[in-house]
């Protein structure tokens, strides 16, 4: 097997287009080589805990209406042409992450990571729902099959915080300034929303390795 780490926020819509377009790859290869494991970094370090207005934090990211419109036209003919859907009408709040981040987190430890970075993709980017906040949070979690009350009372506290902060700042001193950025076998960097076809062939080079190492 192969490890494939994807350092990501689930508020990032290259993310979303990144792992729907990985996710049209894999369909093709059901034995495929890899190991997935999701990682945090925080594209708002620093959003105030209850997040702000999406469309105040647009237009002063990008200086102004025109600025946001502009930013954004990319990103919606990508996730169109992914079939990624994004519901921007129904997006009202940009969240802090963190503790989005410390769910995924918790989940990897019940072995239910991709499972949850799904469902807050769909949260927030086609449901619209604030992904900064502990009831819907402990909602995903319970989709999840995870046990909601145990969540929401960490969720409460500021376990794993540290270590969440720690790891985001970890992969900015490695290099990654922009997400997603995909790394393969801990040794090659893959970053952005890569199309099915760069998969594709990845996978297939790293199955002919494997069948020439057996």
């Amino acid at each position: 097997m192969v490890k494939l780490d994807i350092i990501s926020d689930p508020i990032c819509p290259w993310c979303y287009i990144g792992k729907t377009n990985l996710d049209k790859a894999l369909l093709d290869f059901p034995d495929h080589p890899f190991v997935i494991e999701w990682h945090p970094f925080q594209l708002n370090p620093d959003m105030p805990a209850s997040g702000m207005d999406r469309r105040a934090y647009l237009e002063a990211k990008f200086g102004g209406q025109e600025g946001a419109v502009r930013a954004y036209a990319p990103v919606a003919e990508h996730a169109e042409k992914s079939g990624a859907v994004i519901n921007f009408e129904a997006i009202k709040t940009t969240p802090n992450t963190i503790d989005a981040h410390r769910l995924i987190h918790w989940a990897g430890i019940e072995g239910r990571q991709t499972f949850v970075v799904d469902l807050l993709f769909k949260a927030y980017f086609v449901e619209g729902r604030d992904i900064g906040n502990h009831e819907v949070l402990a909602d995903i979690a319970d989709t999840a099959e995870m046990d909601a009350a145990t969540v929401m009372k960490l969720l409460g506290s500021d376990a794993d915080t540290d270590d969440i902060k720690a790891r985001d700042l970890h992969s900015r001193k490695m290099g990654v300034n922009s997400v997603p950025t995909f790394i393969v076998a801990q040794k090659h960097a893959v970053p952005g929303a890569q199309p099915p076809e760069v998969w594709t062939k990845v996978i297939q080079e790293i199955m002919e390795k494997l069948e020439e190492d057996a």
